[in-house]
C-alpha cells in the first residue's frame, strides 16, 4: 500500500465563526462558497457583508465587520469563486475595513491575499492574519496510474458550479448514515474549508493535477468509500483540464453525474451548450477507463432547487425513466435517493 500524503492528512484550522464577504456579486454560481459555508457549516456563519443591494444574498443577517466583530466574528471569508479567482480592487477597501475591526481574512481565491497592495502591511498594522486556502503543497508527484485500494466515488458535471459538492457531501452523509466506511475528499476551496482538508485541484499544475488526485485519495480498506468532491466538467472550454486530472488520478469505481434542469448554456460562457446527460456519462466513462477499467455510472444527481416539490419529483421520474438509471436530488433525500447509493454499492 502507498503510504498517506502529509499535505492531505494535515488539519485546516481557520478562525471562526466567520463574515461572508459577497463584494458585489450578482451571479449565484460566483458565489458558490457563501453559499456552501452557509448550507454545511451554518453553525460557522453568523452574517453577510454586501456591497449593493444587487448583490446576491445568502439570507444571513446583514452586518458590516465592525458589526460582525462585536457578535463575536473571527474572520471576513470571501465567498466568492468568481472567473479567475480575481480580488477585485474597489474591494480592497473593505477587506482593510474588516481587518481593522480585529477580522482575519479567509480566502480561497488564485489572487493571494499578500499580493493585494497595502493587505499585508494593513493585517501588519492591526494584528491580524491572511489565509490563503487555495495553496497547494510544493510536493505533488507525478500521477503513476498504479490501482490503490478502497472503493472511490467521483462526482461530475455537465457544467461547473451546480452541485457536485453538494451532491459529494450528501452521499458521504449518506453512507456515513447507512454506517459504511466513509471519507468526503475535498477538491475545491469551499469544500477544503467544510472538510478542514483537502487539495485546491484547479490551483495545481496540470502536469501534478492527477497525481494530486492520486495522493488525495489514498489506499485504504477494501470496503471503504472515499466520496469524492468534482471539480468542472470534460466539457467545459475553461475548466476541462482539471476535470480530467481529477478522473484520472480518483480512478472512480463509481461516477455520478450532476445536472441542473433547464440550464442549457454554460455558465459564464452562453455560446456554449450544455452538454446531455447521455453523453455526459459515455464521455466520462471512456475516459476514465484509462486508470479504472471497472468504472460504472451509480446514477445522476439532479439539483432541482428551482423546482417546486411536485416539479422536482416529476423530473426525477423522468430522467430515471429516459436514462434507465438512479435519479435523486440528494438534497431532497428520500426513496429516490436510497436507490441511487444502493446502485452505486451493488
Amino acid at each position: 500500500m502507498n503510504p498517506p500524503h502529509t499535505a492531505v492528512i494535515g488539519a485546516l484550522e481557520l478562525p471562526q465563526p466567520y463574515l461572508l464577504f459577497l463584494g458585489d456579486t450578482t451571479e449565484p454560481g460566483f458565489a458558490k462558497t457563501a453559499f456552501g459555508l452557509r448550507d454545511w457549516s451554518p453553525d460557522r456563519c453568523i452574517g453577510e457583508y454586501r456591497l449593493s443591494a444587487d448583490t446576491v444574498s445568502t439570507g444571513l443577517p446583514a452586518m458590516t465587520p465592525a458589526q460582525a466583530g462585536a457578535n463575536g466574528a473571527r474572520a471576513l471569508v470571501i465567498g466568492v469563486a468568481n472567473p479567475g479567482g480575481v480580488i477585485p480592487s474597489h474591494w480592497r477597501a473593505s477587506l482593510v475595513e474588516a481587518l481593522a475591526a480585529g477580522l482575519d481574512i479567509v480566502s480561497g481565491m488564485h489572487a493571494r491575499l499578500s499580493d493585494i497592495p497595502g493587505l499585508a502591511e494593513a493585517a501588519a498594522q492591526h494584528g491580524r492574519r491572511l489565509i490563503d486556502v487555495r495553496v497547494p503543497p510544493a510536493d505533488i508527484p507525478v500521477a503513476t496510474g498504479a490501482k490503490r485500494t478502497g472503493k472511490r466515488l467521483l462526482t461530475v458535471g455537465t457544467d461547473c458550479a451546480l452541485g457536485k459538492k453538494y451532491t459529494a457531501l450528501a452521499i458521504h452523509r449518506a453512507l456515513v448514515a447507512r454506517g459504511v466506511d466513509a471519507t468526503f475528499r475535498a477538491t475545491g476551496q469551499t469544500g477544503i474549508m467544510i472538510a478542514g482538508g483537502g487539495l485546491p485541484m484547479d490551483a495545481i499544475v496540470a502536469d501534478f493535477e492527477a497525481g494530486a488526485a492520486e495522493i488525495l485519495s489514498p489506499d485504504a480498506a477494501d470496503d471503504h468509500w472515499d466520496v469524492i468532491e468534482g471539480q468542472g466538467s470534460l466539457f467545459h472550454p475553461a475548466y476541462a483540464g482539471v476535470s480530467l486530472g481529477l478522473l484520472h488520478g480518483s480512478q472512480p469505481d463509481i461516477i455520478i453525474v450532476c445536472h441542473e434542469p433547464g440550464r442549457d448554456r454554460v455558465l459564464g460562457l452562453p455560446d456554449f451548450a450544455v452538454p446531455s446527460i447521455e453523453e455526459t456519462i459515455a464521455t466520462n466513462l471512456m475516459l476514465g477507463r484509462r486508470t479504472n477499467r471497472a468504472i460504472r455510472c451509480g446514477g445522476v444527481s439532479l439539483n432541482t432547487a428551482a423546482l417546486g416539490e411536485s416539479a422536482a419529483q416529476d423530473e426525477i421520474a423522468r430522467v430515471a425513466d429516459r436514462l434507465g438509471l438512479p435519479v435523486a436530488d440528494p438534497l431532497r433525500g428520500g426513496a429516490a435517493l436510497d436507490r441511487l447509493i444502493d446502485h452505486s454499492l451493488a
